[in-house]
């Protein structure tokens, strides 16, 4: 999946955007790094062009445009923009993605959305989290250096005008957004509707709060480590990543808003509160509320319902046992191996008295269940693999339908909510403007016409009918999903009696094989 970020600088030292691009630079303080002389280190792979630049360089470029129009003199000025688009890692490998190849995309996507801006193109092959996703820097010169052609994103003359400064609007993320998207398409590349916020929202503040804070307790980690102590804490966890597992939890064990607000409160001592059909939560110690949307996208008002409705389905389902469990049916200690390794006395005591307790819950286990030979308990496990085998791939099948269903639901709410836009635009007097006007909703819409296409519909199911089917399945999986864990338990004890009722024969062996030797 592709996504573009933004960054905008104040700082009036244009050549450090491309000594930032070039060299290598601490990614907690942002110093460079120096080699054995004391000077910066290049990076160790790259690709950089430049556009709008002519002769000069980047930086003596955006000097040149603001003495031209006596722009961006003050402190506060944004000198530059800076954005980043990261690919997904799994492209490098399934779709072919090289540096020059996103170097290609990232040049012809800052032509077309930044033109007449003096910029600087850059493609690093990893990112900060070393996860292999190729990215392209684009950062551009906040002033205009020409008049262009006035494309059908740009609303005012400012837009277009040289002279003026480039407007990072809500308006024109969101074109940026969908510009990704249709490049990644065009391109065969892994997408994600950036329209949509996915998971967790993870600003840029928090991110690297927690890189720093990561890096601060593996520091402590290591000195408790170097004096024999045990760390309590291997993960950093931000105060706003504490609140999102805290509300998690609650959640995923109640059945009612009103039960969901509560135990919040009760166990947490968190506020949620409803305003204008939004919610946000206020942690003990804040006097202000954080809005879900800062959160995530899954503790937002629709998706809670959705998840208290789903636990109210699962509780009728799963019906907790008021009986006590027994204990779980363990491994016999092999005794003589451990007294070898060096086990004191005491060690042997407590295995005897374990192995004794063990064994004991064995015999019970195989009286119970009729498996006193060896052949019946063979026998039966063989069965229990078989069932255990069968219900979980009849499980994988109901979890891949269920998943092209909500696909396809979701391609088909798509399609009935914008077919109306894209029948009014046979009708509208200017249908290129119109369309620009409604351009993410168009993305959206013709992709879903794309999934029909790729998967040969040509009638359109009913929607009342997919979520039939999908209750459907949702609770036939259930039922299967309860035998076969109740296969997998039945397994695992008998395997661990088979286990134990060949160690306990193996040692019987070796206890009447001493006596012979002696006697030789």
């Amino acid at each position: 999946m592709a996504t573009i970020k933004h960054l905008s600088s104040k700082n009036s030292n244009y050549a450090a955007a491309e000594s930032y691009l070039t060299f290598q630079h601490n990614e907690y303080t942002g110093l460079p790094i120096l080699d054995e002389k004391g000077r910066p280190k290049l990076r160790d792979s790259y690709l950089l062009d430049t556009l709008e630049c002519g002769e000069s360089s980047f930086a003596m470029a955006c000097l040149i445009a603001n003495r031209k129009y006596g722009k961006n003199g003050g402190r506060e000025d944004v000198k530059t923009h800076h954005y980043i688009i990261s690919f997904d890692p799994k492209d490098a490998v399934e779709n072919g993605l090289t540096m020059e190849r996103a170097q290609a995309l990232g040049l012809q996507f800052c032509k077309e959305n930044f033109p007449g801006h003096p910029a600087i193109v850059c493609t690093h092959p990893d990112g900060h989290n070393s996860a292999g996703n190729i990215h392209v820097h684009i950062v551009i010169g906040s002033l205009r250096v020409r008049t262009v052609e006035r494309q059908p994103f740009m609303d005012k003359p400012c837009d277009w005008e040289a002279g003026k400064k480039h407007r990072c609007t809500s308006a024109m993320l969101r074109h940026l957004r969908v510009a990704v998207m249709e490049m990644c398409e065009q391109a065969d590349l892994n997408q994600i509707n950036l329209l949509e916020a996915q998971g967790n929202h993870v600003s840029e503040r928090e991110y690297w709060a927690q890189r720093r804070g990561q890096r601060r307790l593996d520091h402590a980690n290591a000195k408790l480590a170097a004096e024999g102590q045990q760390p309590t804490q291997p993960v950093y966890q931000t105060e706003l990543d504490k609140l999102r597992k805290q509300i998690y939890v609650v959640l995923n064990k109640t059945t009612t808003f009103e039960e969901f607000s509560a135990l919040l409160m009760q166990e947490h001592g968190i506020t949620v509160k409803e305003s204008r059909g939004r919610l946000s939560y206020c942690p003990p110690g804040r006097t202000k509320f954080i809005t879900a949307k800062k959160l995530s996208k899954k503790l937002e008002k629709e998706q809670v319902l959705t998840a208290l409705s789903q636990n109210i389905q699962l509780a009728a389902i799963i019906q907790p046992s008021s009986e006590k469990k027994p204990d779980k049916i363990r491994k016999l200690v092999d005794i003589q191996a451990n007294v070898a390794a060096g086990k004191g006395i005491g060690y042997e005591r407590w295995a005897k008295k374990f192995n004794l307790k063990r064994w004991s819950q064995t015999l019970c286990l195989l009286q119970e269940k009729k498996l006193l030979s060896e052949d019946a308990l063979h026998q039966r496990i063989a069965e229990l693999q078989t069932q255990h085998d069968d219900a979980l791939a009849v499980v994988k099948d109901m979890d891949a339908r269920m998943v092209s269903l909500k696909e396809l639901r979701g391609h088909l709410v798509v399609y009935r909510q914008y077919k109306p836009l894209a029948q009014k635009l046979q009708t509208v007097r200017n249908p290129a403007k119109f369309k620009e006007q409604h351009r993410a909703e168009f993305a959206v819409y013709e992709a879903a016409c794309a999934y029909f296409k790729a998967n040969g519909l040509r009638t359109l199911p009913d929607l009342k009918k997919l979520d039939a089917e999908y209750q459907t399945l949702f609770s036939e999986k259930n039922g299967f999903y309860t035998r076969y864990k109740k296969a997998q338990i039945e397994l695992r004890e008998l395997r661990t009696a088979q286990q134990n009722v060949e160690a306990f024969f193996r040692k019987e062996e070796r206890s009447h094989a001493v006596p012979q030797q002696e006697v030789k």
